[in-house]
């Protein structure tokens, strides 16, 4: 129903399922699917939190299964997978995880977390979908046809489509519109902080002079964030 009521209104609904991190909630009820087996509760509040998805096999036919739901379910060309705000501390100190590096003659857990995103990938571009992830996926080296959402600034945008990899930017430092929107805030609900204004959102030109006219035709456009931490009621929003 969502979907059908987004495009009536020339709106394409794009799921964003996010792994490996972000994702106490399923680790709660599936904790099997963690390094440590858990148990775990669902966190009470927002942040980044060390537990996320185990690299053992019977976790990608999990997320394989989750995924061929969403295929059926959205239309849409892009499939997002988040990949943001995963630490990676519990790979550093888990059998599997070690042993899968060694299979596949990784050095580095950055390198895992591409391992994992690539094989999602492959899996996703076989049922006819792309992925696209936070700029955190470029840590690792990229997967081969991954698009990339650049948060952290623009840097990672600029090195994707250095790269020849497609791009929307959504730097924080401009596209954040859950941050204040005037110096002078006290007659604003409390939020995340930070100060974007309306005129400094118009203001950005997401061409940047540090890529050529060809690498700037990968960016596909911008993307305002709005996040929900402190947003507890509609007249917030």
């Amino acid at each position: 129903e969502v979907v059908a009521y987004a495009k009536k209104r020339f709106v394409e609904i794009i799921p964003e399922i996010e792994m490996p991190g972000h994702s106490v909630a399923a680790l709660t009820a599936y904790p099997e699917y963690s390094c440590t087996g858990g148990p775990f509760e669902v966190e009470g509040r927002w942040g980044v939190f060390n537990d996320i998805y185990c690299t053992k096999e019977s976790t990608f036919t999990f997320m394989q299964d989750i995924l061929d739901e969403v295929v059926k379910l959205f239309p849409s060309s892009y499939i997002h997978l988040g990949g943001d705000e995963a630490p990676r501390i519990r790979w550093k100190n888990c059998v599997h995880c070690q042993e899968r590096m060694k299979q596949e003659h990784l050095t580095k857990e950055a390198e895992l977390q591409t391992y994992f995103i690539n094989r999602i990938e492959n899996y996703l571009n076989a049922r006819g979908k792309k992925i696209i992830g936070w700029d955190e996926i470029l840590e690792g080296g990229l997967a081969p046809n991954a698009a990339v959402m650049s948060w952290r600034g623009e840097n990672g945008g600029i090195a994707a489509a250095g790269m020849g990899h497609k791009v929307v930017m959504a730097p924080n430092n401009y596209m954040y519109i859950d941050y204040y929107q005037s110096e002078d805030y006290t007659n604003e609900p409390l939020n995340i902080g930070g100060l974007v204004t309306l005129e400094h959102i118009y203001s950005y030109e997401p061409y940047t002079p540090k890529l050529t006219k060809e690498q700037c035709g990968y960016i596909m456009g911008v993307q305002a964030n709005v996040w929900g931490e402190f947003i507890h009621h509609p007249d917030k929003v």
